[in-house]
């Protein structure tokens, strides 16, 4: 079955980005000739996404201009032009605008193109993969050797079972994490009600053996400086959109 709610983390400042951030809002930059948080949505929204919260701060008023015609998936803001949340932070006051259940998570600034076609899509093998009943999260990853613009940090060594573990030099199968995760809202019925890093609660479920992750099919980018964005627009151009 489908999960039809998610979450787009979309309120970060892009400082790496400046000056291009310095007169709007990271998601909005255009790789390719579209906004970067346009193909986050078009992802969510092929894997049968109706409606996505999108938290909001940088310039929250061009997003919200950019936005608020589009159709599928039906976005609802979450407003933190008051007080930045964090990953976790923002991602739990967002989700209170949703039903408790099932939901995507993802980052408005981290997109993929070139899945193979006919396949059922990343997201889609993602949502397929997880279940609640042995995982906290599921995480889609991607092998270095697949991204464009990483620095080359490896997030985490995953198991042939699909388990995950961070990384430590020379574990077998290491990952990069792709930005993308499924979860049930109500893993965060306990979370603080302030800013917080969405890591602690990776790293809870590694303490219990319920962090999953499954490997991303197509090439996978991320744009953190103005020099990253030349090689992301190859990348579209070579392995497709």
């Amino acid at each position: 079955m489908p999960i039809h709610n998610a979450m787009v983390l979309a309120a970060g400042l892009g400082t790496r980005l400046r000056p291009i951030t310095d007169t709007m809002p990271k998601p909005l930059v255009k790789i390719a000739g579209r906004p970067m948080i346009d193909y986050v949505l078009d992802l969510l929204q092929q894997a049968g996404v109706t409606k996505a919260v999108v938290n909001i701060h940088h310039f929250a008023e061009q997003m919200e201009a950019h936005l608020e015609g589009r159709k599928t998936p039906k976005i609802l803001f979450s407003d933190e032009r008051t007080q930045l949340m964090n990953s976790g932070g923002g991602l739990v006051k967002g989700l209170r605008l949703l039903e408790d259940g099932p939901v995507l998570v993802m980052n408005a600034d981290l997109f993929w193109v070139g899945e193979t076609p006919e396949k059922p899509s990343n997201l889609e093998r993602l949502v397929s993969f997880f279940d609640p009943q042995k995982m906290d999260m599921a995480l889609l990853c991607v092998r270095n050797e697949d991204t464009t613009g990483h620095n080359g940090k490896l997030d985490f060594s995953l198991a042939p079972d699909g388990t995950l573990s961070r990384y430590r030099d020379s574990m077998p199968n290491p990952v990069v994490y792709a930005g993308a995760i499924a979860l049930d809202s109500r893993l965060f019925a306990d979370a603080p009600s302030d800013a917080f890093n969405l890591n602690i609660y990776f790293d809870k479920a590694i303490e219990k053996g319920r962090l999953y992750g499954i490997v991303l099919d197509g090439h996978w980018m991320t744009v953190g400086t103005p020099e990253a964005i030349a090689p992301a627009e190859d990348a579209v151009r070579r392995f497709g959109a």
